[in-house]
């Protein structure tokens, strides 16, 4: 089992509230740890917004618990009332995700009536503050996240994976039922490292130098994750028309195949150019075992139109060859960013890229 560093962190966060509860004489400590367990963010620009966003929940929270249970007392009705209005008004202020500890500041205020209500009231609403800057502390210093480092690895093993089953398939050895259910799979992932990327993209540069770095960065991983979506796009057509692929030509299939390899193999290499692992300048013999040669493969195409009985059958491989020729452009245009990027203040647009995936 791996534990991530939310994880560990949220472990962090809640050790910490109990104990600073504890040593401050708190009353119910385990209020300061429930907080904490919600206010843990995935990076430290979110952890920011959402403690700004906790402060005025857990105030609107507070202030409603403390009015209505003066006024009615702690019945289960009131205190479900007093709910139903600080979601409202959460709602109403657009800050819905701190709903949940706004709830924990009313439930942990009008559990009880004492004599001194007031006083009660404001220790137990520092209780539940002391979690979420507990919690804000540790996003701050503990585990800062790599997003950099994750965000490389999950492509290339995704990109991996995808060029792969396109060998695979482009030689018709491909098991369809398998692969149906892989590519659904690889869709699942793509749509986690859009959520990934976007991450990466909150975090926050505090330097001028760094900020027009992590711009450029930004838009080589933007670059990448469009690429690796051309290239999944283009195993799915792969496997939709695989019966129509195999009835082409024998010419058009060795073109085919001939071209796909190597913008598979071009794939591979621009990966590892983004982290030094290909110099910028090495010499094109020494890199290029072919060349993708758009005409050729077009020509072939227009050639199996004319031999094609079924006009249907020419518009049936139209999407695949389209994407062939989509894919080889989005290669180019990321070989020409990283080649921009690497050649310009090298030592500011170094890529943090560690051997060890997160």
């Amino acid at each position: 089992m791996k534990l991530g560093a939310r994880i560990l962190k949220t472990g962090i966060a809640i050790t910490i509230a109990l104990w600073i509860a504890s040593l401050l004489g708190l009353q119910s400590p385990v209020f300061a740890g429930i907080a904490a367990i919600f206010a843990i963010q995935p990076t430290i620009y979110r952890s920011y917004l959402s403690v700004i966003e906790q402060v005025q929940a857990n105030f609107i929270g507070a202030a409603f618990a403390i009015i209505f249970g003066l006024v009615f007392g702690p019945h289960p009705f009131v205190v479900g009332l007093t709910a139903v209005l600080v979601i409202s008004i959460n709602l109403k202020l657009k800050i819905q995700n701190t709903i949940p500890v706004a709830l924990v500041t009313v439930i942990a205020i009008m559990e009880t009536q004492s004599d001194n209500f007031i006083e009660f009231s404001l220790l137990r609403f520092g209780t539940v503050m002391l979690g979420v800057f507990s919690a804000f502390v540790v996003n701050l210093v503990f585990l800062p996240p790599k997003y950099e480092t994750k965000l490389y690895y999950r492509i290339s093993d995704s990109t991996e994976e995808i060029l792969k089953w396109i060998r695979i398939n482009i030689r018709q050895a491909s098991e369809h039922s398998v692969l149906k259910e892989d590519i659904e799979r690889l869709k699942e992932n793509m749509m986690q490292l859009d959520q990934l990327y976007l991450l990466y993209k909150e975090e926050r540069s505090y330097f001028r130098r760094s900020t027009l770095s992590k711009a450029r960065k930004l838009v080589l991983f933007r670059q990448m994750l469009l690429t690796t979506n051309k290239a999944l796009e283009t195993l799915k057509k792969l496997h939709r028309l695989e019966h129509e692929l195999h009835l082409t030509t024998p010419e058009l299939q060795k073109m085919i195949t001939t071209e796909l390899d190597y913008l598979l193999s071009y794939h591979e290499r621009i990966l590892l150019k983004f982290i030094g692992k290909i110099k910028t300048d090495t010499p094109q013999e020494l890199i290029q075992e072919g060349y993708f040669n758009k005409r050729e493969l077009v020509d072939e195409f227009m050639k199996y139109q004319n031999q094609c009985h079924d006009p249907g059958c020419f518009y049936h491989m139209l999407p695949l060859v389209a994407s062939i020729l989509d894919y080889s452009e989005q290669l180019e245009h990321l070989d020409t960013l990283i080649n921009s990027f690497q050649s310009y203040h090298k030592d500011e647009n170094e890529i943090k890229v560690s051997e060890v995936k997160e």
